[in-house]
Parts: C-alpha cells; sequence; structure tokens
C-alpha cells in the first residue's frame, strides 16, 4: 500500500489519531500471520466519546454513520501503531454494532460511514467482508462500534 493510504487520508483532511486505550482486558490490535485484528473501535476524539444512546432515538442516523467513520478511523490508528499503515494490503472484514432503538432497521446504512471511510483510504483494497448488528447497549452507551480484519502485504 505505501504510502498511498496516508495520502488519502490527508487528501480527505484526515490525521490518524492517538490510539485508544483499551477499556478493559484487551490489547487494539493483534497479528496473527499476514492479518491483524482490530478490537472493537468506539467513536471516540482526544479520549472523549463523540456521543450517547440510542441511534433512531437519541442520535440520528446520519450522526451514527459519521460516528461510525470515526471508529474505522481509530481501527486505522491501531493498526498503524502495530505494523503500520504502509503493510495493509487490503481490508478484509469490517463488523458494526448499533445501539439501536426500538424499530430502527436502518443499521447497514450506518456502518457505511466506516465501509465509506476505508474504501476512500484504501481504493480497491478497501471493499471488504461486512456484518452489520443491532444490540441493545454498547460499551460506555456508545452508538456505534466497529471492528476491523486487515490483510498485510
Amino acid at each position: 500500500m505505501s504510502g498511498a493510504a496516508r495520502a488519502r487520508l490527508a487528501e480527505l483532511g484526515l490525521e490518524l489519531p492517538p490510539v485508544a486505550a483499551p477499556l478493559a482486558a484487551y490489547v487494539p490490535a493483534v497479528q496473527s500471520g499476514r492479518q491483524v485484528y482490530i478490537s472493537g473501535q468506539l467513536p471516540l476524539a482526544d479520549g472523549t466519546l463523540m456521543a450517547t444512546g440510542k441511534v433512531g432515538a437519541e442520535v440520528p442516523a446520519e450522526r451514527a454513520n459519521e460516528l461510525a467513520a470515526i471508529c474505522a478511523l481509530n481501527a486505522l490508528a491501531a493498526v498503524d501503531a502495530l505494523v503500520g499503515l504502509e503493510a495493509v494490503a487490503k481490508v478484509v472484514k469490517v463488523t458494526g454494532f448499533v445501539a439501536a432503538a426500538d424499530g430502527f432497521t436502518a443499521i447497514p446504512g450506518v456502518i457505511n460511514g466506516a465501509s465509506e471511510l476505508l474504501g476512500a483510504v484504501f481504493g480497491e483494497a478497501g471493499k471488504h467482508a461486512r456484518s452489520a448488528v443491532g444490540v441493545a447497549e454498547l460499551p460506555l452507551g456508545a452508538p456505534v462500534e466497529v471492528e476491523v480484519i486487515f490483510e498485510l502485504g
């Protein structure tokens, strides 16, 4: 991937944040062979949760989509800290969790925020398999959480 991903981040006006500190007994990222597994990332910026509440109630779907992109940016920071962004050859899988209000079913559209950011950064190599799941609650009352699996070159 060389410096292409970093250049795309700059073109998008984005910078990698510091890696979010784990909230419990886990690490942000683990390499196994040619894959890096990123722990679930919340929409944190400067250590602060950007929103709380249920999507479709306290958090509008459009805002949750933006928050999912922040989660993906945090995942990029985690892979960069472990192996370097340049080592990423492909985004393999994204799993997104949405704290959904009763009756809210537009969960895939929320997680598109993460998928679209990864596509913008990695181009063709950013196309991935995905699961988008509605849940009752997420850590700290977050509206969205995203985990990613990357393949290394």
